[in-house]
């Protein structure tokens, strides 16, 4: 497993991390826990030593899960965690409402001010039981708290040694840059994939030129870039994936066809298609790494065959040349 530095922090994260939002189960339709915990495992063991996780992902479940499974492996893993969002409080931006695991309704607020930011940190230190966190990151932009303000929170916990390194998730070029007058951002995590480029236009650039590392998440656009889910697929009830553009036609017929023209790629190098994806995402300009999701030591043995793999710069071109072909309408 190859390791990259996130900019000019001292922390260095496998290519590929363990994404952790689906083990909570929330917005996923439910998840084993006793399999989620064995899948982190696996991927420590086999060398994906970067988890990244959410206070909010499961309402504190997956963190939870994270820090039984890293238990006497601490100083293995790099722990990424985020910040900012509130569903026990009405304080800051309202952002969705939505279903707790248990069915209760929930409304999701962001909310990242100094105060919030310092007892998010303690909070996911208590759930994972450790004593520092690797990677702590705003998880979406709050418009209701001024940006340097976060940033020196992130500064002052640095200082303090319960954070390594601070970064930010789905931040514009504009905030980026708003940021970086306070606080050197180690990472930006945003949603990336063969068929969700838009951080091609102004984010990478901007990252590149400043030395931000960028964590691409949904990679395999939850699910659909594996080629297993067909058009009227069975989707458990609280799994929100079928609302999503990507999985509404035309889109998805699309998609679909796109991935039987790159097949014969993925099976001439003796991948899966998501073992495929995978490795052309963590091969794309700018990107440090990618996150990939499991629910299964085998869904991650699966994942962490992707690394290593070797593709031919002229199925990279092909590939390119069938994505130009593919049309998307990301407003249905």
């Amino acid at each position: 497993m190859e390791y990259r530095k996130l900019g000019k922090s001292d922390v260095e994260v496998s290519v590929l991390a363990f994404g952790a939002w689906a083990i909570g189960g929330w917005m996923w339709g439910g998840a084993d826990s006793r399999q989620a915990v064995h899948a982190i495992e696996a991927a420590i063991d086999l060398g994906m030593t970067s988890i990244d996780t959410a206070p909010v992902y499961g309402f504190g479940l997956s963190e939870e899960l994270v820090g039984k499974a890293i238990r006497g492996k601490r100083e293995k893993v790099q722990l990424l965690t985020k910040f900012g969002m509130l569903w026990n409080e009405k304080k800051g931006k309202f952002f969705f409402a939505s279903v707790d695991n248990s069915g209760k309704n929930i409304d999701i607020y962001r909310y990242a001010s100094r105060e919030r930011v310092i007892s998010d940190c303690d909070e996911s230190l208590r759930r994972m039981g450790t004593d520092y966190i690797d990677l702590f990151q705003i998880h979406w932009p709050d418009p209701t708290t001024p940006v340097d303000e976060t940033m020196e929170a992130l500064a002052f916990l640095q200082q303090k040694g319960k954070i390594r390194a601070g970064g930010v998730c789905n931040y514009s070029r504009d905030l980026l840059a708003e940021a970086g007058n306070s606080y050197h951002l180690a990472s930006n995590q945003v949603p990336y994939s063969m068929v969700n480029r838009q951080i091609e236009k102004d984010v990478v650039p901007y990252c590149m030129e400043n030395n931000i590392g960028i964590l691409a998440y949904s990679p395999l656009q939850r699910g659909l870039l594996t080629g297993k889910i067909r058009s009227g697929h069975p989707f458990n009830e609280g799994d929100s994936r079928p609302g999503t553009p990507y999985y509404k036609e035309p889109n998805l017929s699309n998609i679909l066809h796109f991935l039987e023209t790159i097949k014969p790629v993925a099976e001439r190098n003796h991948l899966t298609l998501a073992q495929l994806i995978l490795n052309w995402t963590i091969h794309q300009p700018g990107i440090t790494c990618a996150l990939a999701g499991a629910r299964s030591p085998e869904q991650v043995k699966e994942n962490i065959k992707a690394a290593d793999a070797r593709i031919s710069e002229e199925d990279f071109q092909f590939i390119h040349s069938e994505l130009n072909k593919l049309t998307i309408d990301p407003s249905i």
